[in-house]
């Protein structure tokens, strides 16, 4: 017998509530639809027939509901992902920051850390990463401990090289990291300036007097409550004049916080505090 969308949401609802009360994550403000999509996908990895099955698991087995911490986290990323935004950044970003005589940077919900070893290399060429403390964050705590290493497979790097050039790389992308058959290791002077944390944008408190937070590509999957809720926080946490960095397909436009902004670079989502 199929099950009506009513009973669906309602299920979701009572899962998403139990993680809430039981493990303090709170995902009752992510868009239904991605929402639904993951767990469906749990439920036939863990050859599960129903939700409240999946609830009572989740109540049940710590080393279940780890499982779908990792489906709910968004871990698409890589170096130099959408090189033209990093070309903005070269171009214009660097500009702006020069003038700081200590830079901090946030970047959230950072996955693995390309983005943010990808920022400390393009801040590296501009002669300006010693004066940068760059903050790393993201809910999953195996994603940062990911990202603290700083080593990637070989098979990325092709991709990552074609997008350091296409960013305007200023030299080989392979100065910046050793390599063996499998596995890349990024330089560590990269890593001297990077405090890598977890934090939860929808429950944790800001950070304060930042000079630029890159939140890029989190805020799709939230719904326009939750949305809302996580650009208070960043404003919060940025300097008066600080820099906002949002993904392709986010915007401030019809958020509570757009009057405190101006546009830098309309096409790659580049706003700073006013």
């Amino acid at each position: 017998m199929s099950v009506s969308k009513e009973t669906i949401a309602i299920e979701i609802d009572l899962l998403l509530q139990s993680i809430k009360w039981k493990y303090g994550y709170d995902y009752t403000n992510y868009s239904l639809n991605s929402i639904e999509r993951k767990i469906k996908h749990r439920l036939k990895l863990s050859a599960l027939t129903t939700i409240s099955q999946l609830q009572s698991k989740v109540l049940h087995d710590p080393a279940f509901f780890e499982a779908i911490v990792q489906d709910f986290s968004i871990n698409v990323t890589e170096m130099f992902r959408d090189p033209g935004f990093y070309q903005v950044f070269r171009q214009q970003v660097v500009q702006l920051l020069k003038s700081n005589s200590f830079i901090r940077i946030w970047v959230a919900g950072c996955s693995t850390g390309e983005e943010v070893y990808s920022m400390a290399i393009i801040l590296k060429e501009a002669g300006i990463y010693d004066k940068t403390q760059l903050y790393a964050t993201d809910i999953n705590e195996s994603v940062i401990n990911i990202a603290r290493k700083g080593i990637y497979t070989t098979d990325k790097i092709k991709k990552y090289t074609d997008n350091y050039q296409q960013s305007g790389g200023q030299t080989s992308f392979s100065d910046y990291y050793t390599a063996d058959n499998k596995f890349v290791v990024l330089d560590a002077s990269l890593r001297k300036n990077i405090i890598f944390s977890t934090h939860n944008l929808v429950s944790d408190t800001s950070f304060n007097e930042m000079q630029l937070i890159s939140c890029r590509n989190v805020m799709i999957y939230f719904n326009q409550q939750l949305t809302n809720d996580v650009l208070l926080l960043l404003t919060e946490s940025l300097s008066k004049q600080g820099l906002l960095c949002l993904g392709d397909k986010e915007s401030l436009r019809f958020s509570c916080v757009e009057k405190n902004y101006e546009i830098i670079d309309k096409k790659e989502k580049i706003y700073r505090r006013i």
